[in-house]
């Protein structure tokens, strides 16, 4: 039911959202993580407020650093506990959320997971995907990314 709420308000929101970070924040920032296990795999989520399957990662909130903030959300996200610290792959200007919108993307392959991620009103589900075998739905710029990553080509600029 709230699901399906988030779904039928979701852009509205999201405007809503910008409107008001585009007075309080000049800039806004992301972090995401391609979270690789030892068979090669990557970690996606799926949200209850957009379609398809992402990359795990959120906003970054003040006073967190980056790396702050993509531990922070790798663990709400996905259970995920960091060992060492993620490499740094390209920073992306998202206007389809905003033009003040940017997010950072890192590879993370040093990991421990704690535990089982239980779905709840903002993660429905996952997941484990071979990089070639990614499931249908996974979001256009994610599969870019993972792309990036997998042949070495360079990031773009655009989310």
């Amino acid at each position: 039911m709230i699901s399906r709420l988030l779904l039928t308000f979701r852009r509205p929101l999201l405007g809503l959202a910008h409107l008001v970070f585009r007075f309080v924040r000049p800039l806004t920032m992301g972090v995401r993580a391609i979270v690789v296990d030892p068979q090669g795999r990557v970690l996606l989520v799926r949200h209850s407020y957009l379609p398809g399957w992402h990359l795990p990662g959120g906003g970054v909130e003040a006073g967190e650093t980056m790396v702050e903030a993509l531990c922070r959300e790798l663990y709400e996200e996905g259970r995920v506990v960091m060992t060492a610290t993620p490499r740094l792959m390209g920073i992306y200007q998202n206007r389809q959320a905003s033009r003040r919108d940017h997010v950072l993307v890192y590879e993370l392959r040093a990991f421990e997971l704690a535990g089982e991620r239980a779905p709840d009103w903002e993660i429905t589900e996952v997941g484990f995907f071979a990089p070639d075998a990614l499931p249908q739905g996974t979001a256009r710029a994610t599969r870019a990314r993972i792309d990036e990553w997998l042949t070495g080509t360079p990031p773009s600029a655009q989310w």
